[in-house]
C-alpha cells in the first residue's frame, strides 16, 4: 500500500440487510422495480427503450403518481433506471414500423420517433431483488446511484440545446461545462458530508446547511471574510448544487431539503441565491433551513465509502480491527473520532474473553518509545471498558514500572481488595507518561493548561521531584508545562525542572 494513500477517518456502517432494506425503500428504485415487473410480459416501446406517450401515462398511473405535475419526470427518470441497471431489458426487433437508419429525417421523424420498435421484459437483475443477497441488491443499486450520479454532473439538456454550434456540433465552452471539474467538485461535496458524518455524530442525524457545505468547498480557509466575486461563486454553485441534489435524493443517498425557490433569482441568464444580507435574515433556524439541508444518509455513506475505496482512498469501517492484534489496535484508536473509537474497542473486546484481553493490551502497551505513552493511555480507556473478569491479568503487572501505575488505578476503580500503595517514584513516573499522552493528543490544549495547573497547585513540590523521573519524556513534560502554567513562578520552576532533566540525561 503507499505511504501517500489518504485515509479518511472510520464510520459506522449499518448491516447489508438493513442497508439493502434502505436501498429497496428509496423512491426511485422502489418505482423502478415496479415498474420492471409491469412490462412482463412484455410492453412495446421505442428504439432505445424509449416509452411510447400512451405508455408513459400508464406507467405515471401505476406510480401513483397522476395527480404531481411532475409525475412524468419522475416515471420517466425511474423507467431509465431501470433500463440503466438491467430490471428492464430492451429487446430490438424488426418489426413493422421501425425506423432505419437514414429513414425519418424529414417532417415524419417526430411522429415516428416513439413509435414501437422493441420490446422491453423484466430483466434478469429484477429476480435478484427478491431473491438474491443484500448485497445483489446493494450493487444494483450501486448501478443505478452511479447513473444518477452522471446524470447530476452533467449540464442541463435545454443549455446543450441552446448552445449548438452552428456547425451543429456541441461547444463545451459555449455552455461552461468542464466535465471533469463538475464531476470532481460533486465528488468532492459528498467527501466533505461522509468527512462531516464520520467526525461529528450529530452529523450523522442533523443536516448541514447548504451555504456553509458549498463555502467549505469554495472560500479559501485563510480568508477572513469572502470577497463579492466568492459570495457570487458560491450563490452560483448554491443553486447549481440544489439542482443536483433535487435529484439525487430519490436515490435514498441523501436526504435533502431544497432552496425555497422564493430566493432564486436570474441574473444575466444564470441563477442566483437572493444576497440574505439584502432584506433576508438567517438568525433562526427556520430561515437558515430555507437556503438549503442536507445529510448523507446510511446508504449515502456506503455509497461514497464504496466509491472512495474504488478510488484508492482507505476508508475504514469500525470493526475493521476487531480481529487484529492489541498493538494494532493502540496504534489506530488515537486517530479515531471518540464515538468510533469506544465502538472499535467494544467490537475487539467482544472477539475475547476479559482477562486475554487485558493481558494482550497490557503487553501491547509497554515501551520506552516515543508513541508509549499514547499507547499506554489508550490501553487504560480500553481497560475501562473490560469487567472485573480481567482482574487477574491487572495484578500480574503491579511490580511493572510501565504498567503498576495504571494497573493500580483500575484495580481501584474496580473496587478490588488488597491493592499495594503506589511508591512516590510510581505516581511521578504514571503523571509524566499521562501528560506525555495528553501532549501527544491535544498539544498545548485548554484542558491540558487546567491538569497542569490543578497538579501543581496539589503538589506543592512537584517541580522538586519531577525532574528526577527515570522518563524518556520528563524534560519535554516539564518544557510544556513551564509553557502551560499561568503563574510565572510556576512556569519558571518548571523550566528549571526541565534543564535539570536535560543534564541529568
Amino acid at each position: 500500500m503507499p505511504e501517500d494513500r489518504p485515509t479518511m477517518p472510520p464510520v459506522r456502517l449499518r448491516t447489508d440487510a438493513e442497508l439493502a432494506r434502505d436501498a429497496l425503500a428509496a423512491p426511485l428504485l422502489a418505482r423502478a422495480v415496479r415498474l420492471a415487473r409491469w412490462v412482463e410480459p412484455g410492453k412495446p416501446v421505442g428504439s432505445g427503450g424509449v416509452l411510447p406517450a400512451d405508455e408513459l401515462r400508464a406507467a405515471v398511473e401505476l406510480l401513483g403518481l397522476t395527480a404531481d405535475e411532475d409525475g412524468p419526470e419522475y416515471t420517466a427518470q425511474a423507467w431509465q433506471l431501470a433500463v440503466d441497471t438491467g430490471l428492464v431489458e430492451i429487446q430490438e426487433s424488426d418489426a413493422p414500423g421501425a425506423s432505419t437508419e437514414g429513414e425519418g429525417e424529414d417532417e415524419g421523424e417526430d411522429e415516428n420517433e416513439n413509435e414501437p420498435s422493441a420490446v422491453a421484459v423484466s430483466g434478469e437483475e429484477l429476480a435478484l431483488i427478491t431473491r438474491g443477497s443484500p448485497q445483489d441488491v446493494l450493487d444494483i443499486w450501486l448501478d443505478g446511484f452511479e447513473t444518477v450520479l452522471a446524470d447530476a454532473a452533467a449540464p442541463d439538456l435545454g443549455d446543450i440545446v441552446d448552445q449548438i454550434s452552428e456547425g451543429g456540433e456541441l461547444d463545451l465552452d459555449a455552455i461552461d461545462w468542464n466535465p471533469e471539474e463538475e464531476a470532481e467538485f460533486l465528488d468532492g461535496v459528498l467527501g466533505n458530508l461522509y468527512l462531516l458524518t464520520a467526525l461529528d455524530e450529530e452529523a450523522a442525524v442533523g443536516s448541514v446547511p447548504l451555504p456553509a457545505l458549498v463555502a467549505s468547498m469554495i472560500v479559501p480557509d485563510d480568508m477572513e471574510e469572502p470577497t463579492d466575486d466568492i459570495l457570487e461563486e458560491v450563490s452560483e454553485a448554491m443553486v447549481r448544487l440544489d439542482d443536483q441534489f433535487r435529484l439525487l435524493a430519490p436515490t435514498g443517498l441523501i436526504d435533502y431539503q431544497p432552496v425555497d425557490e422564493a430566493l432564486i433569482e436570474e441574473v444575466d441568464g444564470e441563477g442566483r441565491i437572493h444576497d440574505p444580507d439584502a432584506g433576508q435574515t438567517v438568525d433562526d433556524e427556520e430561515d437558515v433551513s430555507r437556503y438549503g439541508m442536507v445529510r448523507l444518509t446510511p446508504l449515502g455513506v456506503y455509497a461514497v465509502r464504496s466509491r472512495m475505496v474504488e478510488a484508492g482512498i482507505a476508508a475504514p469501517v469500525v470493526g475493521d480491527l476487531a480481529d487484529q492484534g492489541a498493538d494494532v489496535l493502540l496504534d489506530a484508536l488515537p486517530g479515531h473520532p471518540e464515538p468510533a473509537a469506544h465502538a472499535e474497542a467494544e467490537q475487539w473486546l467482544a472477539r475475547r474473553t476479559s482477562e486475554d484481553a487485558a493481558r494482550e493490551l497490557l503487553a501491547a502497551a509497554r515501551g520506552d518509545d516515543e508513541d508509549a505513552p499514547l499507547r499506554r493511555l489508550t490501553c487504560q480507556q480500553t481497560l475501562s471498558l473490560v469487567g472485573g473478569a480481567a482482574e487477574p491479568a491487572l495484578r500480574e503487572v503491579l511490580d511493572d514500572r510501565h504498567l503498576g501505575g495504571l494497573a493500580r488505578v483500575w484495580l481501584a476503580e474496580h473496587g478490588a481488595a488488597g491493592v499495594p500503595e503506589p511508591s512516590e517514584e510510581m505516581v511521578f513516573w504514571l503523571t509524566v507518561d499521562t501528560l506525555a499522552a495528553q501532549l501527544a493528543t491535544e498539544g498545548d490544549s485548554e484542558e491540558l493548561r487546567d491538569l497542569v495547573r490543578g497538579l501543581v497547585d496539589q503538589t506543592g513540590s512537584f517541580f522538586d521531584s519531577a525532574w528526577r523521573v527515570d522518563h524518556p519524556a520528563t524534560a519535554e513534560v516539564l518544557e510544556a508545562m513551564g509553557r502551560l502554567h499561568p503563574d510565572k513562578k510556576a512556569a519558571k520552576e518548571a523550566r528549571k525542572a526541565a534543564f535539570k532533566a536535560r543534564s541529568r540525561a
